[in-house]
């Protein structure tokens, strides 16, 4: 049975150069660690992102480096790795790396944990310990290497049926040269790449074991509940303090100092309760009398910000992308159709709120936490405490979901603050309010399209702008429209064979912190385009279908460089000679869908079927939703179609998972969220009035079809949520011809 643990980093390479087998995976290739400093000299060009051990006991040992948040990263990993290697599955560990430069990239961001490179280079390091058990047997019998195989964990020599277990090789294997370029498995030869296998967290989520950021103790810890500004830039004016000091268990108040807008990673500031239990602490926060400075945010509110955009978005703004003259197309069209698309700010709500432990001394900082970026974490820590940021060890725990909102680092830096003025060890607790009301909100968004049609039905012409802030206002002032990165999720890269065809970004001031979100701007960019696409076909007189392949046009791969881009077209950091735009690929996944969801029957009076296809994070998603709609306006959706080719399929069991739970959040995204702000503070605080999608509201049935082109990995943990909103808005007006462009829905019309 495999087991995990958690292990400090320099211990665990301590324990494993003393009787093992030791494999650092980099961008150069494999070697063995004892031919490095033990631990990478700073400047050491080759900063591991993998680690690979087998000891003398026959264990095998992974360090994962990248945060496990139900996406089944740690499992996929070792699936990866132990199938190169011929491993027993049953003597599988696996370790958690600290966050350390050292490992490579650890952001769990972008459903980049597979596609970014992990899953060759951990197929190189089973391939290369493979090889080298392979030669130490060959050589203990005296045999040709080419005579022994490995398999279920030892190596066999198959004429006089003889073989070693795997730990009986590692004294010999170790001191073999490492090979250059090991020789990797044909696909058929996988034992559990592509196949389906039992998560190795799972045990332990089920028995109550598992150690998420909110399970985190240390001896002697005090625990902290922060009072945080109302409004984004306001900070403590007056407080009084004394009624709280009065409850049983509370210890200490402490004021935090507001970081400066734009305050990025750094804490919003506020009054911290330090308390000796998480209930007192709440009933001293409870007990504070606060009064806050102005904010240049305060006047902030939803309706009146919704009619900024829209005013900017009806203005030109800066042109990304132009082909054509659409001007002229528009202007000569035989038919015009003109539409306006509005997603409000979302809130990342994952079940458990942020939470973060830290312990201050004369040596440093070590924190343990709920992060999706222990570097970042690490970096953010050091910067706030001025402190090398070599003096921080950020250890990460499980994730109890975070769909973005954990990449922030924010309540690891307070827990790291209160630590050191508390001189013990403070966990930091984050109540599903202060998640929602003092978190990194999705970018809100206004687009306005306009397309033009020619007698036989032809699109020939498109227009799109958008008015959303951007990310990058976190970080740095005068930041008033979405960055080329943020353009490219889905406008600067749409695939369709339009001769006239402007993309402009408009100006959009943003008025709090603006985050990561699960598929970030892919998000209301989908939604604009495939609702616009079914309102063209309806103008056609077309089937929302056959527009949308007669839009792809012929199979064929989309030359990034002349799509009329202003500037490079990003490739989700990829290149797109690596994963070219794929028209073929996108037709493929609408034909499977469709004709999965019996595109085309005939369906009760109150009933639509809604399409929608998206290619976001390397993989290509389409949708079908059938929806009813009651005389009374109810929504119910029966059931909802998903085809994902996601190229390769390393773990099908995660990636449908996956899939399901983007169907979820897309239509909690479409129906029920949104995240609004009046005077200056965000309206809503809990899961009461932030609605996620309730079971009752939930489709009586999701399909995942997956339709794997068997090419490169792409991202899974994001694809499958921007289709979903357009494709249940468009089974809406199939059902009952009205025509939804502003979202939440609602749960009636």
């Amino acid at each position: 049975m495999t087991t995990t643990s958690n292990l400090e980093r320099r211990t665990f390479l301590q324990q494993l150069a003393a009787g093992g087998l030791v494999l650092a995976v980099g961008a150069t290739g494999v070697r063995r660690l004892d031919a490095m400093s033990l631990f990478f000299a700073a400047g050491d060009p080759l900063q591991p992102s993998v680690h690979l051990s087998i000891g003398e006991d026959g264990l095998v040992t992974v360090v994962c480096h990248r945060s496990e948040m139900g996406q089944g990263v740690r499992t996929a990993l070792c699936m990866v790795m132990a199938d190169e290697l011929e491993a027993d599955w049953k003597t599988i560990r696996i370790e958690q790396a600290i966050g350390d430069p050292k490992y490579g990239d650890q952001n769990t961001d972008g459903s980049t944990s597979i596609r970014s490179g992990s899953y060759t280079r951990f197929r190189l390091a089973g391939a290369a310990a493979r090889a080298m058990l392979a030669r130490a047997a060959a050589a203990e019998w005296g045999v040709p290497v080419g005579d022994v195989t490995a398999r279920h964990g030892a190596v066999v020599h198959a004429a006089p049926n003889r073989s070693l277990p795997f730990g009986k090789l590692v004294a010999r294997a170790r001191t073999l040269p490492v090979p250059a370029a090991p020789k990797l498995k044909d696909a058929s030869q996988f034992r559990f790449i592509g196949k389906e296998v039992a998560g190795l967290d799972l045990h332990d989520m089920l028995t109550g074991k598992a150690i998420f950021g909110q399970d985190a103790k240390m001896a002697g810890m005090k625990i902290a509940v922060i009072l945080h500004p109302p409004v984004y830039g306001s900070k403590v004016a007056t407080l009084d303090a004394s009624a709280a000091l009065k409850i049983k268990g509370v210890e200490r108040v402490i004021e935090i100092p507001t970081t400066p807008i734009p305050s990025g990673f750094q804490p919003l500031g506020g009054v911290a309760v330090i308390a000796n239990g998480t209930w007192a602490a709440l009933q001293g926060r409870n007990a504070l009398k606060v009064t806050w400075t102005a904010s240049p945010n305060d006047s902030h509110d939803s309706a009146a910000y919704r009619a900024e955009l829209q005013a900017s978005a009806r203005t030109r703004g800066r042109v990304v992308r132009t082909q054509g003259d659409v001007a002229a197309a528009l202007a000569g069209a035989a038919k015009k159709v003109t539409a306006e698309y509005y997603a409000p700010h979302l809130a990342q709500a994952p079940m458990e709120p942020p939470a973060a432990v830290a312990s201050v001394t004369a040596d440093g900082c070590e924190c343990w936490a709920c992060t999706q970026n222990p570097q970042e974490a690490r970096d953010s820590v050091a910067a706030a405490l001025k402190i090398p940021k070599e003096k921080v060890i950020c250890h990460v725990t499980l994730l109890g979901g975070a769909f973005g909102r954990k990449s922030k680092p924010d309540y690891v830096v307070e827990a790291a603050l209160l630590s050191r003025e508390m001189k013990a060890p403070v966990k930091v607790v984050r109540t599903r309010e202060d998640d929602i009301q003092n978190g990194y909100p999705h970018t809100v968004a206004f687009q306005h399209l306009e397309g033009a049609l020619d007698a036989t039905g032809k699109v020939t012409a498109w227009l799109h702008r958008v008015a959303s802030p951007t990310i990058n206002s976190t970080f740095a002032p005068g930041q008033t429209d979405l960055s080329d990165g943020e353009l490219a999720l889905g406008i600067l890269d749409l695939p369709y064979a339009i001769p006239n065809l402007q993309a402009e970004s408009c100006k959009a001031e943003g008025h709090s912190r603006i985050g990561w979100f699960r598929a970030v701007s892919n998000v209301p960019h989908a939604f604009a385009i495939s609702s616009f696409i079914d309102e063209l076909a309806q103008a056609a007189g077309k089937d929302p279908r056959d527009l949308i392949l007669e839009l792809l046009g012929p199979d064929r791969i989309v030359d990034m460089t002349k799509v009329g881009a202003v500037k490079p077209v990003d490739n989700y950091g990829d290149s797109w000679d690596a994963h070219p735009l794929d028209t073929a690929r996108y037709r493929k996944v609408l034909e499977v869908v469709t004709k999965e969801a019996g595109w085309g029957k005939k369906l009760p009076k109150g009933e639509g079927l809604g399409v929608a296809v998206h290619r976001s994070f390397l993989t290509y998603v389409a949708v079908v939703v059938h929806a009813r709609v009651s005389a009374k306006g109810e929504i119910v959706i029966p059931r909802v179609d998903i085809a994902m080719d996601c190229g390769f399929v390393v773990h099908p069991e995660r990636v449908r998972s996956q899939a399901e739970g983007a169907v979820i959040m897309g239509l909690s995204n479409a129906i029920t969220s949104e995240l609004s702000f009046k005077k200056g503070r965000v309206v809503q605080s809990n899961y009461h009035d932030y609605e996620v999608l309730r079971m009752s509201a939930a489709p009586r049935a999701i399909h995942v079809h997956l339709a794997a082109s068997g090419g490169a990995p792409g991202g899974v943990g994001e694809p499958g949520v921007p289709p979903v909103a357009p494709a249940l808005v468009n089974a809406i007006f199939a059902a009952t011809g009205k025509r939804i462009r502003s979202l939440p829905v609602g749960k009636r019309l």
